[in-house]
Protein backbone atom coordinates (compact mmCIF):
# COMPACT_ATOMS: atom_id res chain seq x y z
CA UNK A 1 0.00 0.00 0.00
CA UNK A 2 1.59 3.67 -0.70
CA UNK A 3 1.82 5.54 1.86
CA UNK A 4 -0.51 8.24 0.83
CA UNK A 5 -3.53 5.76 1.28
CA UNK A 6 -2.76 4.82 5.00
CA UNK A 7 -3.44 8.63 6.22
CA UNK A 8 -6.95 7.97 4.95
CA UNK A 9 -7.35 5.33 8.08
CA UNK A 10 -4.64 6.17 10.85
CA UNK A 11 -2.24 8.78 12.06
CA UNK A 12 0.90 7.76 9.90
CA UNK A 13 4.19 6.98 12.40
CA UNK A 14 7.35 7.19 9.99
CA UNK A 15 11.31 7.51 10.98
CA UNK A 16 13.96 9.50 9.23
CA UNK A 17 17.71 7.71 9.06
CA UNK A 18 20.78 9.03 7.21
CA UNK A 19 23.66 7.18 5.71
CA UNK A 20 26.55 6.93 8.08
CA UNK A 21 29.71 9.22 6.28
CA UNK A 22 31.83 6.37 6.54
CA UNK A 23 31.21 2.99 5.22
CA UNK A 24 32.67 0.85 7.84
CA UNK A 25 30.00 2.04 9.84
CA UNK A 26 27.20 0.45 7.67
CA UNK A 27 26.81 -2.16 9.80
CA UNK A 28 26.30 0.16 13.00
CA UNK A 29 23.27 1.82 10.62
CA UNK A 30 22.04 -1.78 9.98
CA UNK A 31 21.57 -3.11 13.13
CA UNK A 32 20.28 0.13 14.24
CA UNK A 33 17.40 -0.58 11.41
CA UNK A 34 16.36 -4.18 13.01
CA UNK A 35 15.81 -2.03 16.13
CA UNK A 36 13.60 0.84 14.49
CA UNK A 37 12.04 -2.13 12.21
CA UNK A 38 10.84 -3.32 15.61
CA UNK A 39 8.60 -0.50 16.17
CA UNK A 40 6.60 -0.97 13.48
CA UNK A 41 6.96 2.11 11.34
CA UNK A 42 4.77 2.90 8.56
CA UNK A 43 7.81 4.13 6.50
CA UNK A 44 11.35 4.76 7.03
CA UNK A 45 12.63 7.70 4.76
CA UNK A 46 16.54 7.34 4.05
CA UNK A 47 18.36 10.93 3.33
CA UNK A 48 20.75 11.29 0.03
CA UNK A 49 23.45 13.78 -0.30
CA UNK A 50 22.43 17.09 -1.86
CA UNK A 51 25.92 16.54 -3.08
CA UNK A 52 29.58 16.29 -2.77
CA UNK A 53 29.18 13.76 -0.74
CA UNK A 54 28.82 10.95 -2.98
CA UNK A 55 26.17 8.78 -0.68
CA UNK A 56 23.98 8.30 -3.49
CA UNK A 57 24.77 4.33 -3.54
CA UNK A 58 24.77 3.98 -0.01
CA UNK A 59 21.41 5.69 0.31
CA UNK A 60 19.87 3.25 -1.73
CA UNK A 61 21.37 0.17 0.05
CA UNK A 62 20.07 1.78 3.01
CA UNK A 63 16.57 1.82 1.29
CA UNK A 64 17.07 -1.78 -0.08
CA UNK A 65 17.84 -2.86 4.04
CA UNK A 66 14.26 -1.27 4.68
CA UNK A 67 12.11 -2.84 2.18
CA UNK A 68 13.73 -5.97 2.82
CA UNK A 69 12.43 -5.48 6.38
CA UNK A 70 9.07 -5.30 5.07
CA UNK A 71 9.04 -1.88 5.86
CA UNK A 72 7.99 0.82 3.14
CA UNK A 73 11.23 2.90 2.48
CA UNK A 74 11.60 6.39 1.50
CA UNK A 75 14.25 7.31 -0.69
CA UNK A 76 15.17 11.24 0.05
CA UNK A 77 16.05 12.63 -3.57
CA UNK A 78 17.54 16.15 -4.02
CA UNK A 79 17.91 17.68 -6.84
CA UNK A 80 20.06 21.07 -7.36
CA UNK A 81 23.38 19.70 -7.89
CA UNK A 82 21.86 16.75 -10.32
CA UNK A 83 21.72 16.97 -13.74
CA UNK A 84 18.59 14.96 -15.27
CA UNK A 85 20.62 12.03 -16.38
CA UNK A 86 21.88 11.99 -13.01
CA UNK A 87 18.11 11.36 -11.89
CA UNK A 88 17.11 9.49 -14.10
CA UNK A 89 19.80 7.18 -13.04
CA UNK A 90 18.76 7.38 -9.43
CA UNK A 91 15.10 6.49 -10.13
CA UNK A 92 16.17 3.68 -12.79
CA UNK A 93 18.11 2.10 -9.97
CA UNK A 94 15.28 2.60 -7.53
CA UNK A 95 12.69 1.26 -9.19
CA UNK A 96 14.95 -2.00 -10.26
CA UNK A 97 15.11 -2.36 -6.34
CA UNK A 98 11.24 -2.13 -5.78
CA UNK A 99 11.88 1.85 -4.13
CA UNK A 100 8.44 3.92 -5.19
CA UNK A 101 7.88 6.39 -2.39
CA UNK A 102 10.44 9.23 -2.72
CA UNK A 103 10.81 13.14 -0.44
CA UNK A 104 11.23 15.14 -3.25
CA UNK A 105 13.47 17.78 -2.30
CA UNK A 106 15.57 21.12 -3.94
CA UNK A 107 18.23 20.82 -1.24
CA UNK A 108 20.47 22.76 0.61
CA UNK A 109 22.54 24.47 -1.79
CA UNK A 110 26.26 24.29 -1.20
CA UNK A 111 28.69 27.74 -1.62
CA UNK A 112 31.05 25.28 -2.87
CA UNK A 113 29.46 23.60 -5.33
CA UNK A 114 27.86 25.30 -8.24
CA UNK A 115 24.12 24.14 -8.45
CA UNK A 116 23.44 22.18 -11.73
CA UNK A 117 19.85 24.50 -11.83
CA UNK A 118 18.46 21.00 -14.36
CA UNK A 119 15.51 21.13 -11.57
CA UNK A 120 16.04 24.61 -9.89
CA UNK A 121 12.95 23.85 -7.53
CA UNK A 122 11.47 20.69 -5.82
CA UNK A 123 8.17 21.29 -7.78
CA UNK A 124 10.19 21.00 -10.99
CA UNK A 125 11.33 17.37 -9.64
CA UNK A 126 7.77 16.59 -8.33
CA UNK A 127 6.90 17.26 -11.96
CA UNK A 128 9.30 15.15 -13.50
CA UNK A 129 8.29 12.02 -11.20
CA UNK A 130 5.10 12.34 -12.12
CA UNK A 131 5.76 11.74 -15.58
CA UNK A 132 8.36 8.66 -15.21
CA UNK A 133 6.07 6.46 -13.31
CA UNK A 134 3.40 5.53 -10.34
CA UNK A 135 5.72 7.26 -7.72
CA UNK A 136 4.26 8.13 -3.87
CA UNK A 137 5.42 11.30 -3.85
CA UNK A 138 6.47 13.45 -0.61
CA UNK A 139 7.50 17.20 0.08
CA UNK A 140 9.14 18.84 2.92
CA UNK A 141 7.12 21.79 4.08
CA UNK A 142 8.29 24.76 6.83
CA UNK A 143 6.09 25.91 9.61
CA UNK A 144 8.15 28.56 10.45
CA UNK A 145 8.67 29.26 6.87
CA UNK A 146 11.75 28.22 4.58
CA UNK A 147 14.89 30.29 5.30
CA UNK A 148 15.05 31.56 1.54
CA UNK A 149 11.38 32.74 2.05
CA UNK A 150 10.57 36.61 2.33
CA UNK A 151 7.87 35.34 4.73
CA UNK A 152 5.74 32.35 5.79
CA UNK A 153 2.83 33.79 3.48
CA UNK A 154 5.36 33.37 0.06
CA UNK A 155 6.43 29.75 1.34
CA UNK A 156 2.89 28.93 2.00
CA UNK A 157 2.30 30.14 -1.84
CA UNK A 158 5.69 28.01 -3.07
CA UNK A 159 3.99 24.88 -0.95
CA UNK A 160 1.00 25.16 -3.17
CA UNK A 161 2.88 24.99 -6.49
CA UNK A 162 4.54 21.92 -5.08
CA UNK A 163 1.13 20.09 -4.06
CA UNK A 164 -0.06 21.40 -7.78
CA UNK A 165 2.82 19.81 -9.24
CA UNK A 166 1.73 16.31 -7.54
CA UNK A 167 3.01 15.84 -3.86
CA UNK A 168 0.95 13.03 -2.48
CA UNK A 169 1.86 14.44 1.19
CA UNK A 170 4.46 16.71 2.95
CA UNK A 171 6.71 16.35 6.26
CA UNK A 172 7.50 19.43 7.84
CA UNK A 173 10.95 20.60 8.80
CA UNK A 174 11.66 20.08 12.88
CA UNK A 175 9.90 22.53 15.20
CA UNK A 176 9.62 22.78 18.96
CA UNK A 177 6.85 25.15 19.11
CA UNK A 178 3.52 23.80 18.23
CA UNK A 179 1.93 27.03 17.85
CA UNK A 180 4.17 27.21 14.65
CA UNK A 181 2.68 23.85 13.35
CA UNK A 182 -1.17 25.06 13.86
CA UNK A 183 -0.93 28.49 11.98
CA UNK A 184 1.06 27.29 9.54
CA UNK A 185 -1.48 23.89 8.88
CA UNK A 186 -4.75 26.98 8.99
CA UNK A 187 -2.95 29.27 6.66
CA UNK A 188 -1.93 26.20 4.38
CA UNK A 189 -5.55 24.70 4.03
CA UNK A 190 -6.85 28.17 3.66
CA UNK A 191 -4.64 28.55 0.81
CA UNK A 192 -6.11 25.03 -0.36
CA UNK A 193 -3.70 22.19 0.65
CA UNK A 194 -5.33 19.56 1.11
CA UNK A 195 -3.38 16.79 1.07
CA UNK A 196 -1.85 15.15 4.37
CA UNK A 197 0.76 17.02 6.68
CA UNK A 198 2.96 14.73 8.65
CA UNK A 199 4.63 17.10 11.73
CA UNK A 200 8.67 16.51 12.12
CA UNK A 201 9.75 15.72 15.37
CA UNK A 202 13.37 16.02 16.64
CA UNK A 203 14.24 14.21 19.66
CA UNK A 204 17.07 16.83 21.19
CA UNK A 205 19.50 14.82 23.16
CA UNK A 206 22.85 16.69 23.53
CA UNK A 207 23.93 20.07 23.42
CA UNK A 208 25.99 19.72 20.26
CA UNK A 209 22.34 18.98 18.65
CA UNK A 210 20.75 21.66 20.03
CA UNK A 211 23.54 24.19 18.75
CA UNK A 212 23.37 22.56 15.14
CA UNK A 213 19.66 22.64 15.06
CA UNK A 214 19.69 26.90 15.61
CA UNK A 215 22.79 27.50 13.37
CA UNK A 216 21.37 24.90 10.09
CA UNK A 217 17.52 25.22 10.17
CA UNK A 218 16.51 28.70 12.18
CA UNK A 219 13.88 26.62 14.38
CA UNK A 220 12.67 29.07 17.19
CA UNK A 221 13.42 27.42 20.79
CA UNK A 222 10.37 28.51 23.14
CA UNK A 223 11.52 29.34 26.53
CA UNK A 224 10.36 26.43 28.22
CA UNK A 225 13.00 24.29 26.08
CA UNK A 226 15.71 26.68 27.02
CA UNK A 227 15.10 26.43 30.13
CA UNK A 228 15.18 22.71 30.02
CA UNK A 229 18.21 22.42 28.13
CA UNK A 230 20.47 24.72 29.95
CA UNK A 231 18.85 23.32 33.25
CA UNK A 232 20.62 19.87 32.41
CA UNK A 233 23.17 21.03 29.89
CA UNK A 234 25.91 18.89 32.03
CA UNK A 235 24.27 15.97 32.71
CA UNK A 236 24.17 13.97 29.46
CA UNK A 237 21.88 11.08 30.79
CA UNK A 238 19.42 13.86 32.15
CA UNK A 239 19.67 15.88 28.81
CA UNK A 240 18.55 12.97 27.00
CA UNK A 241 15.60 12.35 29.09
CA UNK A 242 14.12 15.56 29.12
CA UNK A 243 14.76 15.99 25.34
CA UNK A 244 12.58 12.58 24.92
CA UNK A 245 10.06 13.85 27.65
CA UNK A 246 9.85 16.76 25.49
CA UNK A 247 9.01 15.34 22.16
CA UNK A 248 6.52 12.98 23.94
CA UNK A 249 4.87 16.40 25.46
CA UNK A 250 4.83 17.34 21.78
CA UNK A 251 3.51 14.50 19.76
CA UNK A 252 0.66 14.13 22.43
CA UNK A 253 -0.31 17.41 21.83
CA UNK A 254 -0.38 16.70 17.72
CA UNK A 255 -1.97 13.76 18.14
CA UNK A 256 -4.86 15.46 20.37
CA UNK A 257 -5.14 18.01 17.51
CA UNK A 258 -5.44 15.13 15.09
CA UNK A 259 -2.27 15.84 13.50
CA UNK A 260 -2.35 13.72 10.08
CA UNK A 261 0.88 12.11 10.90
CA UNK A 262 4.05 11.99 12.92
CA UNK A 263 7.78 12.40 11.42
CA UNK A 264 10.78 11.23 14.43
CA UNK A 265 14.11 12.27 13.31
CA UNK A 266 15.81 9.49 15.19
CA UNK A 267 19.35 10.71 14.58
CA UNK A 268 19.97 6.95 14.08
CA UNK A 269 18.94 6.30 17.28
CA UNK A 270 16.82 3.24 18.13
CA UNK A 271 16.91 3.79 21.79
CA UNK A 272 15.28 6.90 21.64
CA UNK A 273 13.09 5.97 19.34
CA UNK A 274 12.31 3.03 20.86
CA UNK A 275 11.47 5.34 24.45
CA UNK A 276 8.97 7.76 22.36
CA UNK A 277 7.27 5.02 20.45
CA UNK A 278 6.41 3.06 23.99
CA UNK A 279 5.04 6.40 25.42
CA UNK A 280 3.30 7.55 22.60
CA UNK A 281 1.36 4.35 21.74
CA UNK A 282 -1.61 5.04 23.53
CA UNK A 283 -2.72 7.83 21.40
CA UNK A 284 -1.40 6.79 17.78
CA UNK A 285 -0.91 3.80 16.16
CA UNK A 286 2.61 1.99 16.76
Amino acid sequence: MKAKELFKNKTVYSFEVFPPKSTSSVEVIYKALDQLGDLHPDFISVTFSAGGSGNSGLALDIASKVKAMGVTPVLHLPCINYTREQIDDTLAEAQSRGIDHILALRGDINPDIPPVKDFAHASDLISYLRSKGDFDIAAACYPEGHPDAESLEQDIENLKIKVDAGADHLITQLFFDNTFFWNFREKAAAKGINVPIEAGIMPVVNKKQIERMVTTCGASLPQKFVKIMQKYEHNPEALRDAGIAYAIDQIIDLAAGDVDGIHLYTMNNPYVAQKISEAVSGVISV
